[in-house]
C-alpha cells in the first residue's frame, strides 16, 4: 500500500497536467481566433484616410465598408451562434475563420473599392468568433477555468491592451494599408492551424432543424436598426429615411416574436425571451455600452482634442491618455474578475462595476474641465467597466442561455453590444458636438443616465435554477 499510493498519486498529477496542458492549448487557439478578429474590427479604423487617398474616393466611401463588416459580424453572431447547435462549434468557428482569411485576402489585393467593401463583408462573417469562443470555454471548462479564460478573452474583445488601433495608424503610414490586410491574414491562417490541431470535434447540441425563419426575421430586424443608425446620424432623425427603417426594425421584431410563438424548434423560445434570465441581461448590455461606451469612446474624445473648450491634444496623445489605459487595465482586470466569479458571483460582480461605473461617470460630469480627473475616470473605468462590468455580461451571455438552446443567447446579447455602442454614441452626439464644455457635461450626464437603467435592469436579472439561482449570486 505505501509504495502504489505515491505511484497513484504521481499517476493523478501527471493527468492533471496533461489536462492542464490540453486546456492550455486550446485557449491559445481561441485567443488567435479573437485576435484575429478583433484586428479585423479596430486595426483598420485609423486606415481609412489613407484608403480613400488610395482609391481616390470620400472619406464616407470607405467608412462604408467598415459600416457592413460591422453589420455583417452582427448578423453572423446571431445566426451562426445558434446553427454552432446544430453542426458542432468548431466547424463553425473554422468557417469563419476561413471566410475572414479570404475576405482579408481580397481586401489586401482590392484594386478598387466595390472589391474592398465585398472583403470587407467576408470579414464580417468572422462576427460569430467571440460568442462562439465563449460557448467553447463553457463547454470544455470547468468554472474554475472558465471565468479566468473568459475574462482574457473579453479583454481582447475590448481591444487588444489598446495597442490594435494603434499598430493600424502605424503600419498605414509605414507600409500602406494593404498589409494591415495581410497582418490580418496572417493572424487568421494561425488561428485555422491551431484550431484544427488543439480544438477536439464538438458535438452537436440540438439535433432539430435550424429556424431559419425566425433567424432571417430577427437578421433583418438587426440591419434595418443599424441601418437606421446610420441614416438618423447623416441625415437627421426626423429624416423619413432612418424614421422608416425604424419601423420597419418594429415590424419585423414583432413578425419574429409571432413566429417564435409558433415554431416547434424556434431561434429562441418566446418563454425564454420574456423570462428574468434572458430580457433584463439584454438591457442591460445594451444599456452599459450607451453608457459607459459612448462615453470612454466618444465624449472622453472630443472633450480632450478640442482646442476651444477642451484639452487640445492631438489623437495620439488622446488615445494615449484616455484609451489605452482602459484598454490595457482590463487585460489584467478581466482575468482577475473572471477569477474572482466562481468565489463571488457573476451578478456581484456585474452589480458592482455598473455601480463603480455610474459613480466615475457622476464626477467626470460633474468635473469635466479637469484633465486628470478624466484620465484616472478612464484608468478607473478599466477596472470597472472593462473588468468587472464587461465580464460578467460576456459570460452571463451563455450561462443564462436555456438548455434547450444554448446558442441563442449569446449571439442576441453580442448584437446588443455592438447596437448598444451606436445607439449611445448617437443619442450623445448632438451633446457632445455642440462646441461647448456645457454640451459635454450633458452628454456625460446622459452616459450617468443610461448606466443608472443598465444597474438597475442588472438588480432584475436572475440566474437559471440549474445555476444555483440568484440566491447563490447575491
Amino acid at each position: 500500500m505505501s509504495r502504489t499510493a505515491p505511484a497513484a498519486t504521481a499517476e493523478v498529477a501527471k493527468g492533471a497536467g496533461r489536462r492542464g496542458r490540453s486546456h492550455a492549448l486550446l485557449l491559445t487557439a481561441l485567443i488567435v481566433a479573437v485576435i484575429a478578429f478583433q484586428l479585423g474590427a479596430s486595426m483598420v479604423t485609423p486606415a481609412l484616410p489613407e484608403i480613400a487617398r488610395e482609391f481616390d474616393v470620400s472619406a464616407a466611401q470607405v467608412a462604408g465598408a467598415q459600416d457592413l463588416f460591422f453589420l455583417v459580424g452582427g448578423v453572423a453572431g446571431v445566426v451562426l451562434g445558434r446553427l454552432s447547435d446544430r453542426v458542432g462549434r468548431r466547424r463553425i468557428l473554422l468557417a469563419a475563420m476561413v471566410t475572414m482569411c479570404l475576405g482579408a485576402l481580397i481586401a489586401a489585393l482590392a484594386p478598387s473599392v466595390p472589391v474592398l467593401i465585398a472583403g470587407r463583408i467576408l470579414q464580417g462573417a468572422s462576427g460569430a468568433t467571440f460568442p462562439v469562443t465563449y460557448m467553447l470555454l463553457r463547454d470544455t471548462m470547468s468554472p474554475a477555468r472558465f471565468g479566468p479564460a473568459l475574462g482574457l478573452v473579453t479583454a481582447i474583445n475590448g481591444g487588444v491592451g489598446g495597442l490594435d488601433g494603434l499598430m493600424g495608424g502605424i503600419v498605414a503610414d509605414t507600409v500602406g494599408f494593404r498589409w494591415i490586410f495581410g497582418a490580418i491574414l496572417v493572424v487568421g491562417l494561425t488561428a485555422i492551424v491551431l484550431v484544427l490541431r488543439f480544438l477536439p470535434e464538438t458535438a452537436p447540441k440540438d439535433g432539430r432543424r435550424m429556424d431559419w425563419w425566425g433567424a432571417a426575421a430577427l437578421s433583418a430586424a438587426l440591419v434595418c436598426v443599424n441601418l437606421a443608425l446610420s441614416k438618423g446620424s447623416a441625415h437627421g432623425w426626423s429624416a423619413p429615411l432612418p424614421l422608416a427603417l425604424l419601423l420597419a426594425a418594429l415590424t419585423l421584431l414583432i413578425v419574429f416574436w409571432q413566429l417564435e410563438k409558433r415554431r416547434t424548434a424556434p431561434l429562441i423560445a418566446v418563454e425564454h425571451l420574456r423570462s428574468r434570465q434572458v430580457w433584463p441581461l439584454l438591457a442591460t448590455t445594451l444599456l452599459t455600452l450607451m453608457g459607459v461606451f459612448s462615453a470612454i469612446n466618444f465624449t472622453f474624445v472630443l472633450l480632450s482634442q478640442d482646442g476651444e473648450f477642451g484639452y487640445g491634444m492631438s489623437a495620439t496623445l488622446s488615445s494615449l491618455l484616455y484609451l489605452t489605459p482602459p484598454a490595457a487595465i482590463g487585460l489584467l482586470s478581466a482575468p482577475l474578475t473572471g477569477w474572482l466569479a466562481p468565489r463571488k458571483g457573476w451578478l456581484v460582480l456585474l452589480r458592482t462595476g455598473l455601480g463603480l461605473s455610474l459613480l466615475i461617470l457622476l464626477g467626470t460630469a460633474l468635473l469635466p474641465d479637469n484633465r486628470w480627473l478624466l484620465f484616472a475616470a478612464a484608468c478607473a473605468l478599466g477596472i470597472a467597466y472593462n473588468g468587472l462590468a464587461m465580464t460578467p455580461l460576456n459570460a452571463l451571455g451563455v450561462v443564462v442561455s436555456p438548455k434547450d438552446a444554448p446558442g441563442a443567447v449569446p449571439g442576441i446579447n453580442a448584437a446588443c453590444f455592438g447596437i448598444g455602442s451606436s445607439v449611445g454614441i448617437a443619442l450623445v452626439a448632438p451633446a457632445a458636438g455642440s462646441g461647448t464644455l456645457g454640451g459635454i457635461e450633458q452628454a456625460l450626464w446622459i452616459s450617468a443616465g443610461f448606466t443608472f437603467l443598465a444597474l438597475l435592469a442588472a438588480c432584475v436579472l436572475r440566474l437559471p435554477a440549474s445555476e444555483g439561482g440568484d440566491e447563490a449570486q447575491a
